[in-house]
């Protein structure tokens, strides 16, 4: 049970990580180290950023600024390059421009590239993890059919490299997640391999706002309808990531800790819904 903002899971790669996170996409990059300052400030230890994003330098600049020790702040990045040489590459980049001395999280961004890019650049992560540079890896973006071939290249990699804990441990997979996006069928593959699941538009980008089961809820517990559906993804289990540039929203989105849904209420704002909010790459196939 998530019961503060300094609330931890320990991962399978040994290391903890918050439960929940402050995610910085779209946010501008002359914003983000404001963000990222108000939001440690407010509580949050964990910090979703990536290359794509072009802010990674910015929320470096937040972590090393903050009289926070750096190793109760988690910071994440991904890689958009997938191929061997592009996340080798991105690894190093990502630790120059944050001036960190080590990643705690990075993940594929995407599953596309192709099957030998994929295996490749997570093999490039496996080594950066046994370099030093990097704590944990995982994916984003990943269908069960992208899944299922990770799985088998991790074997293929245990095989060429010669012994147990060759291929790398898969901690996270962070794909799009809420009542209304379910992904029944990843989270079950994940949650049987022990793989933590990370969710981003938890609060659907204010869209279901207006529905009468989440301000039912809002009523009841008097929180916003953006409180409720974080709070619905960590009562999943989930580790959402919220994001907003409005200062008195980073306060109020780590401010969900002090109720709980019931097992009821979860199960009766989940949906049968298809209905992302962002892009969706699990649906990808696998020669894309």
């Amino acid at each position: 049970m998530a019961t503060s903002i300094t609330s931890t899971i320990k991962l399978p790669s040994g290391f903890e990580i918050p439960r929940l996170g402050f995610g910085v996409y779209k946010t501008p990059p002359e914003e983000t180290e404001r963000c990222c300052r108000q939001a440690l400030e407010a509580g949050y230890r964990h910090i979703d950023s990536a290359a794509a994003y072009k802010n990674e330098a910015d929320c470096g600049a937040a972590i090393r600024a903050s009289p926070i020790p750096r190793d109760q702040i988690f910071f994440t990045s991904k890689v958009i390059d997938i191929s061997y040489n592009g996340a080798k590459e991105q690894v190093d980049k990502t630790l120059s421009s944050t001036k960190l001395d080590y990643i705690d999280l990075i993940l594929l961004h995407k599953p596309m590239g192709g099957s030998e890019n994929r295996k490749g650049a997570w093999k490039a992560l496996v080594e950066a993890v046994e370099a030093g540079k990097v704590r944990s890896i995982g994916v984003s973006n990943y269908g069960v059919h992208h899944l299922n071939e990770l799985e088998t290249h991790i074997q293929e990699l245990v095989t060429e490299r010669g012994g147990k804990g060759k291929g790398g441990i898969v901690s996270i997979h962070q794909v799009e997640l809420h009542p209304w996006l379910g992904r029944k069928d990843i989270v079950d593959w994940c949650t049987q391999r022990g793989i933590f699941m990370q969710a981003y538009c938890p609060v659907v980008r204010g869209a279901r706002f207006g529905e009468a089961s989440v301000t039912k809820l809002a009523d009841k517990y008097g929180k916003t309808p953006a409180q409720v559906l974080i709070r619905w993804s960590l009562d999943k289990g989930f580790i959402p990531l919220p994001k907003t540039v409005t200062p008195e929203r980073i306060v109020a989105n780590a401010d969900v800790f002090d109720f709980a849904l019931t097992e009821d209420e979860v199960r009766g704002l989940e949906t049968d819904e298809y209905s992302p909010v962002a892009w969706d790459p699990t649906v990808t196939k696998l020669e894309e």
